[in-house]
């Protein structure tokens, strides 16, 4: 199946508006993707002044839905229902 590959402007803006980008000179898309794929940790300070830091598996299972299947499968769960269901209708072998 062919995918017609769309230009920046064709893509959809899902960025919330609170994050303002347009200050940066060279915004760069992807900047860190390669880091965020082998794994990662992230810090959070609570405001009763407590820290955690959880830690994130390198993330070799990721797959992306297209734009107009999303309204149909908003998360993971409605993913593997949607997948479980499918399974049980195809035949044991």
């Amino acid at each position: 199946m062919n995918k017609k590959i769309q230009s920046e402007s064709e893509l959809e803006d899902d960025l919330r508006k609170e994050y303002d980008l347009s200050q940066l000179k060279n915004p760069v898309r992807g900047k860190h993707y390669q880091q965020y794929q082998q794994g990662h940790s992230v810090t959070i300070h609570h405001e009763d002044g407590t820290i955690t830091t959880e830690h994130f598996p390198k993330q070799n299972d990721v797959i992306i839905l297209d734009s107009d299947l999303k309204k149909y499968f908003p998360d993971s769960e409605s993913v593997n229902n949607a997948l479980r269901h499918l399974l049980l209708a195809i035949p044991p072998q």
